[in-house]
């Protein structure tokens, strides 16, 4: 072990401040010169002498006696450069007979025109058993005098050894990586946030032979935290990554991973990742990233479950700085490249470095994301946080941007006192009287530089009778909190724009729903002058189309519109996750921004503006929501680089080609022009719409050929107009007027018969406009219907004879297994309520299993548009109903939408069981000749496991995700 060089010496005795230097050396202190190496008492009586019972190593250590108070112990003058990071370790045990107590490593100093400041280094419980290891970071930037390293006692009275103390400049310690792995049997510098018990252990080790085992926790926040101050610099970013565990035997929890800041003693939390579900014996990653944005005197990393205290194992932490790429400067600018301001949201993060630099570069609009929000700006009542609003208002002005203030009443992330009066609910007096004060405050603190306001957001639920979500501002003051808040963000500041905005509005319940409050709110003089489109979209999902549609019925209202929190999720559902995206799913989100823009292009007239949530990647909510997984929505990557996503706006002819799919059911459709329901049984493909000309595609597969159908949407006639498909590189040309054509009342149709083929291209030409279809075709299993007669069965178990109005279908497409139970299944429809009937052949019955997809069940699923998407709309369901009659519900999110419409009874029979279930479908108008998607799925279990899976058509295994696949039901009369 070195020794303590002679060179050193003058650095111990220089307590003049200087600049960052990083040395190279460390200190070593090991005592086997038989000298204290400049440690002395402090504290009156206090004796430090060499002691060989002292030693640790070699064969002399640090011996201190004679304490009569806590802070007596031994110190030096610190050898600490400002601005410079240190790692300081020490190695500690008390004197044979001492009882146990916390030894800790502490730093005095006396900050220029400051008051004398004690800091902690490092601390840990030692007894005069052995050895215990401290070690932690210390830098402090500050003007100091008086710089001392000191060890002192929880007790006041110890004496206690040291030995192999090691003061290690860390170089930059903001770049410098720190890693846990406890292979030395210490906890490296973790501490506990409250009561928990962190013992490096064995049986914790998830590699080599230690880990972290957590115990004694007293509150969700309580467990594990690692000082990273001084290590982290401002504007910089860094990943984060640690193992967890349920210890064994721990009740199931979440566990997630944050930051803890503290500025002017104020302490903040900022998660890094949401909490994820432990499953029993598995360790599970949380890895993110985080940028510091503030000037911190504390700064901590800490794990926490959201809810619980259990015990749990962690291993394997790693800090990384992430070294920046520079933003591509050569690029066109995205807010020259369109005629609406092109925004972004943003926090105080991307106000600093790179991301400052590409968010001045392409964009001239900002909206805060969270910090105008009312848990942000007035946590509790009359006091006002507006530091961070202020900050990110004042840089879009200073970059002279359009400032979106987001957003002024919204039923979430809104504190629980603004609602409550004591124990007791607000009055509506009371909550219109705090209304008016927080949105007075707001917007007239901002008045001239926020220009459009988000004055009410996400009041809309389109499945309430009137269209009105159950808010508790609607179940206490009703529509007038809106009308309230309109009226006072118009009082305060008269010139800015005030907006209602919402999620959505792209589907037509909810477009109507939202058009007829609007509508009603301006004939009362409410001034609401915009409506605000969330847009947050995914690859497949709503077509473009749709969009348009909304654009088009607001902008009979005459009101402003804007996209307000724009981003396109490369998943389809709720459940899925990517290690790595695959490249073709960037160019086929490429190709979806791009018809979103041409339909913001087509209507700027109506669009003042598009805001994207957030200008890169890295900084999507939609890391975390709805679950934690890698997602890539925006335009620019984790390194703020173009995506094609960028392209899409700027210069389309960079995307590289699209190359689409699609499944052929089997199918002899009639090649004369008329829309057979064969063709109805599916949505066509859409051909994105160039000027007026839009169209959608099918196609069938059969012995004879591959049939195919385009319905083409092109209001005027030319005699050049035509459909070209092209089938493995043999075209077949079809002219508007030629045979297989129809006229419709927005174009024409076209059927034909062509070759059997895998690569197939759609070309769609009017005048000099072509769109087009390209991609693989592949022959696939008919898509099955059945039929539901218009009969009230009663719901009891018992089969009606009013069942036999309807055919019998069988559940026999095998996802698990090739026997076990299976299902006879009838449908009836009556008003607004599907009827199902299933009859299961099953001996042996289960419920042991805690999941209920591994009972003894039946599973309905019911699409009431018979969309089939890749992912569920907030109407479609996935209905069960076991052997014993529990039912559960899934759908999109909770599903919320649909849990409360199923009523089912179950009764077990000889041999099996019976399922009559009632399936409420409000958001359709059923009637005779209406299609749903439908589908049924029979759970077989053994013990408390599933041994069989059955579907009458659905064959992926992904029913419970994915409507795409489902047969058809058809009702008649």
């Amino acid at each position: 072990m070195r020794t303590l060089r002679a060179l050193v010496v003058a650095v111990l005795l220089c307590l003049v401040p200087v600049p960052a230097a990083y040395a190279a050396a460390d200190l070593t202190y090991d005592f086997e010169d038989g000298t204290t190496q400049g440690w002395g008492p402090r504290g009156g009586g206090v004796s430090v002498t060499v002691s060989a019972d002292a030693a640790r190593t070699g064969a002399g250590g640090l011996l201190t006696t004679g304490r009569t108070a806590t802070w007596h112990g031994t110190s030096i003058p610190a050898p600490f450069v400002r601005g410079t990071g240190y790692t300081v370790t020490a190695y500690a045990r008390l004197a044979g007979g001492q009882p146990g107590s916390t030894i800790a490593m502490t730093v005095q100093r006396t900050p220029t025109g400051g008051e004398t400041t004690y800091e902690r280094v490092a601390a840990a419980t030692v007894t005069d058993a052995g050895w215990v290891r401290l070690s932690g970071g210390y830098q402090f930037t500050a003007e100091s005098a008086d710089v001392q390293l000191y060890v002192e006692s929880s007790d006041a009275t110890s004496q206690y050894y040291l030995d192999d103390l090691v003061i290690a400049p860390l170089g930059d310690p903001t770049r410098e990586p720190i890693d846990s792995g406890f292979e030395d049997g210490t906890a490296q510098d973790w501490a506990s946030r409250a009561a928990a018990v962190l013992e490096p252990s064995t049986a914790a080790a998830r590699t080599g032979s230690r880990g972290l085992a957590v115990t004694g926790r007293s509150a969700s926040w309580d467990g594990p935290a690692l000082n990273v101050f001084g290590r982290m610099g401002k504007g910089d970013k860094y990943t984060l990554s640690v193992w967890v565990r349920l210890a064994a035997g721990a009740t199931p929890g979440r566990l997630g991973l944050s930051i803890e800041r503290r500025s002017g003693g104020t302490p903040s939390y900022e998660r890094v990742v949401a909490p994820k579900d432990l499953a029993a014996g598995q360790w599970v990653q949380l890895s993110g990233t985080y940028t510091l944005a503030y000037d911190v005197e504390f700064l901590s990393v800490y794990v926490e479950s959201d809810s619980g205290t259990f015990a749990f194992d962690l291993d394997d932490f790693a800090m990384r700085y992430v070294q920046p790429k520079p933003i591509e400067t050569g690029l066109p600018a995205l807010k020259d490249a369109v005629p609406f301001t092109m925004g972004s949201a943003f926090t105080r993060a991307e106000t600093l470095g790179v991301h400052s630099e590409l968010l001045a570069k392409h964009f001239n609009g900002v909206t805060p994301g969270n910090e105008l929000k009312w848990d942000a700006t007035e946590p509790r009542e009359g006091e006002f946080t507006l530091a961070d609003g202020d900050h990110l208002v004042d840089y879009g002005t200073r970059h002279g941007m359009t400032i979106r203030g987001h957003t002024l009443a919204w039923h979430s992330q809104t504190p629980d006192w603004v609602f409550a009066d004591g124990a007791a609910a607000a009055s509506k007096e009371l909550l219109l009287q705090r209304l008016e004060t927080h949105v007075r405050t707001l917007v007239t603190r901002y008045k001239g530089k926020i220009s459009a306001w988000d004055v009410v957001n996400e009041v809309v639920d389109e499945n309430q009778p009137d269209g009105l979500r159950r808010s508790k501002w609607y179940q206490i003051a009703g529509l007038d909190f809106i009308r309230t808040a309109f009226r006072v963000a118009h009082e305060a500041d008269p010139a800015a724009k005030l907006f209602i905005n919402d999620y959505n509005t792209e589907f037509p319940r909810k477009r109507e729903a939202l058009y007829a409050l609007v509508k009603r709110l301006k004939a009362e003089g409410v001034p609401i002058d915009g409506v605000g489109h969330q847009l947050h979209l995914n690859i497949e999902q709503p077509p473009a189309s749709s969009v348009e549609a909304t654009i088009e019925r607001f902008a009979t209202l005459g009101v402003d519109q804007q996209v307000t929190e724009l981003d396109v999720s490369v998943y389809t559902d709720f459940v899925s996750s990517y290690d790595s995206i695959p490249p073709e799913l960037l160019v086929q989100q490429g190709h979806r921004y791009k018809e979103l823009f041409d339909v913001f292009r087509r209507h700027a007239a109506q669009l003042s503006s598009v805001t994207v949530w957030g200008e890169s990647d890295d900084v999507s909510w939609l890391r975390s929501w709805p679950i934690t997984r890698l997602n890539a929505p925006l335009l620019f990557d984790d390194d703020l680089q173009a995506k094609p996503a960028y392209w899409a706006v700027v210069d389309p002819a960079e995307l590289p080609p699209l190359v689409r799919s699609m499944e052929a059911p089997a199918g002899k459709p009639k090649v004369d022009g008329t829309r057979d329901l064969e063709w109805d049984l599916l949505p066509d493909s859409p051909i994105a719409r160039v000027g007026e000309v839009s169209a959608g595609f099918q196609a069938r597969s059969s012995a004879t050929g591959l049939y195919v159908l385009a319905e083409v949407t092109d209001p005027v006639v030319d005699k050049d107009d035509r459909v070209t498909f092209t089938v493995d590189g043999t075209p077949y040309v079809v002219k508007r007027t030629g045979p297989g054509t129809k006229r419709t009342a927005t174009g024409y149709r076209v059927e034909a018969l062509v070759k059997t083929g895998t690569n197939v291209a759609v070309i769609v030409h009017d005048r000099s406009t072509d769109i087009a279809w390209t991609g693989k075709v592949t022959a696939a299993p008919a898509v099955k219907l059945t039929t539901a007669a218009r009969r009230t069965p009663v719901l009891d178990g018992v089969v009606d004879r009013v069942w036999s109005a309807t055919p019998e279908i069988c559940t026999q497409t095998w996802l698990q297994g090739t026997s076990g139970a299976t299902a006879r299944v009838r449908s009836l429809w009556s008003g607004s309520t599907l009827y199902v009937l299933a009859q299961v052949s099953d001996p042996t019955l289960s419920e042991e299993s805690a999941n209920p997809w591994e009972q003894d069940s039946v599973e309905i699923f019911v699409d009431p548009g018979n969309g089939k998407t890749k992912g569920y709309e907030d109407d479609d369901g996935q209905y069960r109903v076991s052997f014993s009659g529990r039912l559960t519900v899934g759908g999109t999110f909770d599903a919320s939408g649909v849990k409360d419409h199923l009523k089912a009874v179950a009764k077990v029979v000889p041999g099996g069981y019976v399922v009559e279930a009632a399936i409420e479908l409000p958001t359709v108008v059923l009637a005779e000749g209406g299609l749903a998607g439908f589908d049924v799925q029979v759970n077989d279990a053994t013990g408390a496991a599933r041994t069989g899976a059955v579907t009458w058509n659905d064959r992926t295994n992904r029913a419970y995700l994915d409507t795409s696949h489902w047969g058809v039901l058809r009702l008649t009369g």
